[in-house]
């Protein structure tokens, strides 16, 4: 089921690189959205899963909390490293093509954790499953859009950026089938989420947002924020009952 989840996943990443290409001036309302999308999942659904199967408390603390947090700088970590790699590239004042394939290459490597983090909600049960998968299909519409510009952006061919396209695509899939041949811990399984929640919360907070309200720091933006978060909490809402 994961892998197959993992192909929408896949559709997702392809559509988010084709939008990259011909979208114009309405690609901050698709991000906001898709920020309220990742938000609400983490909130409303991720943390609390991850709170009742990691169990145990670390100091006093959760141990799920905890790993939010990890998730959160580590993904700050790698995206700083990222920034200074550029700056000692000279990205400021001439763009280097190996920076943006090396940005890429970040990318596909978090699009295989998400396969990964998939897989590993469906172990847990169907309900995460579908929670997980929403993130994630949701998510990688981003990461094809962003992975294909900023391949772009750093002077490389078209050819590269809808090769480094299609292995964020495809990295999913992978990450969701070596699920198959493993089963976690629940307890296990709930740190994981609780880390990859944290990551995720970074990236609709520090990117996609940010990314959405640059240019257009309209009210329909917020609007559409808002509506993903909304949205989700429907969802949650409607699966409880």
């Amino acid at each position: 089921m994961a892998v197959f989840v993992a192909l929408g996943a896949f559709l997702m990443t392809l559509a988010g690189g084709w939008v990259a290409q011909r979208v114009s001036d309405r690609r901050h309302l698709v991000l906001g959205f898709a920020g309220g999308l990742m938000l609400g999942v983490v909130g409303l659904d991720l943390l609390p899963e991850a709170l009742h199967a990691a169990g145990g408390e670390v100091l006093g603390v959760p141990a799920a909390l905890l790993l939010f947090v990890g998730g959160f700088l580590t993904a700050h970590l790698v995206e700083r490293s990222l920034a200074v790699r550029q700056a000692a590239h000279g990205a400021g004042e001439e763009r280097v093509p190996q920076v943006g394939l090396t940005a890429a290459a970040a990318m596909v490597g978090h699009s295989l954790m998400d396969g990964v983090a998939l897989g590993a909600a469906f172990q847990i049960g169907g309900g995460m499953g579908a929670a997980v998968a929403l993130a994630v299909i949701t998510h990688d519409f981003a990461d094809g859009f962003n992975t294909y510009t900023i391949t772009s952006l750093y002077g490389n061919a078209r050819r590269k950026a809808l090769l480094m396209l299609f292995a964020d695509a495809l990295a999913p899939i992978v990450g969701a089938a070596t699920t198959l041949f493993f089963t976690l811990p629940e307890q296990l399984l709930g740190c994981y989420i609780g880390f990859f929640g944290g990551a995720l919360l970074y990236l609709a907070a520090a990117e996609i947002l940010p990314e959405a309200h640059h240019d257009h720091p309209a009210r329909s933006t917020l609007l559409c924020t808002v509506a993903g978060v909304g949205f989700i909490w429907l969802v949650v809402g409607v699966a409880g009952e």
